[in-house]
């Protein structure tokens, strides 16, 4: 099991930082800024909690949890606020992906191409309107001025998967199962919503009772202000609204992977499991005797026996994951791998032949409509999955190890 090491520095901090990691020297030289920023906030509640992906973000880092009284702070949410993963586990046994044959190859190419043709990527959108629960929810409650999401937006964006590191994968767990996951957030509600606040925070820095140097970037509202309140309604519309998405994709890709197991392998789908869990949002809840504003950014709750999915790199493995409840993480996990190079330098550091190549050894399906950025989302880019669980062992217990047979990319 891994050893959590402290880090405090009294003359500078408020509180400790604790991390999920092996040595210290594996936090880069802005993760660990960025902790110590964290850690000197007059706010800051008990001390901060770093996971085992944890790296350097805007003004706090990815795999950071950090818990405040009365206080929310836009930047430890993020922009992609209510990114996150679903999962669904069939009782269709993987090696029909490969076995059966179509006349647009294997059963995994026809279900990938067939699912893209249903799922706008990267910067695409819907042309048509779509249904949307959330949004007909939020219409007439939420007040929409100066940068904040136009509602009517979103009504085309949801149902729709974005680029990055946002991915649809086909998979086969340990004991040879089908396996359907999705990753993907709020769009550009989100990131709206969060520059948004971020700058009335800014704007309002100089008149709140506490000093938070500007440099940090970590601009504050207090949650019974009325800009704090305004930023819980936006964040809640956000965090309905990236689930809604997510489910809308999952709903799609499930329904054409049981057509073409009907169609091609005269096999029906059924669904065993299915699990939720998102990573970039802020919410209330008790620790230590105390009701505080947990922030996790890049971090999902791992409450004990709560389920959870902590998805690998492109091409590599995920883990569908029971929490073990640990008081000191905050009852948290790590959201994913955790990247160990930005996108500009993967893509300097790998050719997409090298990475196309390292997928067709692995046996990976790539649906991506634009290759030229491939190398961002490469696994070398990315700490291995493996080191990140090793690290987590007293956070999670690992229940699937999930191999990527197929992925879509934005």
């Amino acid at each position: 099991m891994n050893e959590v090491f402290r880090l405090y520095d009294q003359r500078k901090q408020v509180v400790p930082i604790l991390a999920w990691l092996s040595d210290p020297s594996q936090l880069d030289d802005t993760c660990r800024r960025q902790a110590e920023n964290l850690a000197s906030l007059p706010f800051a509640f008990r001390h901060v909690a770093l996971m085992p992906d944890t790296h350097g973000g805007f003004g706090m880092p990815i795999g950071g949890v950090l818990a405040c009284e009365d206080i929310i702070i836009p930047n430890a949410v993020g922009v992609d606020i209510g990114c996150g993963v679903a999962f669904a586990r069939t009782n269709v046994a993987a090696e029909v992906l490969t076995k059966v044959q179509t006349s647009q190859g294997t059963l995994a190419q026809t279900m990938i191409a067939d699912i893209m043709r249903s799922v706008p990527t990267g910067f695409e959108h819907h042309q048509r309107r779509q249904p949307c629960r959330s949004l007909d929810t939020a219409r007439g409650k939420l007040t929409v001025k100066g940068d904040l999401p136009d509602l009517d937006e979103g009504y085309y964006q949801v149902g729709t998967l974005g680029g990055g590191n946002h991915f649809i994968e086909l998979q086969e767990d340990q004991d040879g199962m089908l396996g359907i996951m999705v990753h993907s957030g709020s769009r550009n509600f989100g990131y709206r919503t969060a520059r948004y606040f971020n700058q009335r925070a800014k704007a309002l820095a100089g008149s709140l009772s506490h000093n938070v140097p500007a440099d940090y970037d970590l601009a504050y509202l207090p949650a019974d202000s009325a800009d704090g309140r305004q930023y819980q309604h936006w964040l809640q519309l956000c965090l309905d609204f990236a689930e809604e998405n997510r489910q809308r994709m999952m709903l799609i890709t499930k329904d054409v992977v049981n057509r073409s197991l009907k169609s091609h392998a005269k096999m029906d789908m059924d669904i065993t499991l299915e699990v939720q869990a998102h990573h970039n949002y802020a919410v209330v809840e008790e620790h230590f005797g105390r009701k505080v504003w947990v922030h996790r950014k890049g971090a999902i709750a791992a409450q004990k026996d709560q389920w959870g999915v902590i998805p690998g790199a492109m091409g590599s493995y995920s883990y569908v994951t029971k929490g073990l409840g640990h008081p000191d993480s905050f009852r948290s996990c790590s959201h994913g791998a955790g990247r160990t190079m930005g996108r500009k330098e993967a893509v300097r550091s790998f050719s997409v032949d090298e990475v196309m190549n390292d997928l067709k050894r692995r046996g990976v399906v790539l649906g991506k409509v634009k290759k030229k950025d491939t190398a961002e989302e490469y696994r070398l880019a990315y700490k291995n999955i493996e080191d990140v669980m090793a690290m987590q062992e007293d956070l999670v217990e690992p229940v699937w190890k999930l191999m990527t047979k197929a992925v879509i990319k934005g």
